[in-house]
This record gives C-alpha cells, sequence and structure tokens, in this order.
C-alpha cells in the first residue's frame, strides 16, 4: 500500500526550515512528528485562522534559528495505560533522571527519562505525576 494510502505526508523543506524544526526538537524534547502534529492541531484549534488564506509562520531574521514557543495545554495523549501516582524518590543525574512514581501504597514505578526532561516537568517529591506507558507488548519471563 502506498504510503499517502497510510496517512504519509512528505513535503520539501528550506534548510532554514529543516534548522529551526530541528532546534525546537532538540529544545522540547520532542520528535518532529510530534512537534509537526501539535502544530497543525493548533491551527485546528486556532478560531482567527482562515482556512481560505494560507498561514505563513514568520522565520526569525537572525542566522540562528531561534524555536517557536508552543502554547501549554492540557495533554491528551492516545495511550490507555495512564497511571497517576506521587512523586516519591527523584535521582537526579548529569544526563538522566530516576523518577519514582508511587501509583498506589506500595506498588512503586520507576522511570529514567533525561535531566532536561525532569527539570521541565518541575519534578518534586511529594507532586502528582503521570505514568503513560505506551508498548507493543509486555514479556514475562523465568529462569
Amino acid at each position: 500500500m502506498p504510503r499517502k494510502d497510510q496517512g504519509w505526508i512528505t513535503f520539501q523543506a528550506s534548510e532554514e526550515e529543516r534548522q529551526l524544526l530541528e532546534t525546537i526538537c532538540q529544545q522540547s524534547q520532542r520528535t518532529k512528528t510530534e512537534v509537526l502534529r501539535e502544530m497543525l492541531r493548533g491551527l485546528r484549534d486556532d478560531t482567527t485562522a482562515q482556512p481560505e488564506q494560507p498561514v505563513n509562520v514568520p522565520l526569525p531574521e537572525t542566522s540562528e534559528p531561534q524555536p517557536r514557543a508552543l502554547p501549554k495545554r492540557p495533554f491528551k495523549v492516545s495511550s490507555r495505560n495512564v497511571l497517576e501516582g506521587r512523586v516519591k524518590h527523584i535521582i537526579k543525574g548529569s544526563v538522566n533522571t530516576e523518577v519514582t512514581l508511587e501509583i498506589v501504597h506500595a506498588v512503586e514505578l520507576t522511570s529514567i527519562i533525561t535531566t532536561t526532561s525532569a527539570e521541565t516537568l518541575e519534578l518534586a517529591e511529594g507532586n502528582v505525576a503521570y505514568a503513560v506507558i505506551k508498548s507493543s507488548d509486555v514479556v514475562i519471563a523465568i529462569e
């Protein structure tokens, strides 16, 4: 089945546009697909944008690409496995941070995320956070 029949979109972008997208991805710790989807959804949600008129995204005038600030919204996620918990432990490293959530009494879940992500999320012990689990399979083994 051709990619376009599977929902794929491909387009050409200038070097400056590709660098801008890469910068946004690095600073937001998201993939290009996630950034582009969020931007498209933002256009759909923007009641001031007219569908007949093209939307111009201004590019920075400096030689250094500057990321556009994306609006903060309540998160929506396709994963069905979202567990609410309280941050019990945070072990910060220079690159990665280990975060342990207490989901219910005596049930803990530990995840290793980037330290940048932990700082962006402003994680602190005692705060509520969510474990979002996305996996195609779970493997169970015995010796």
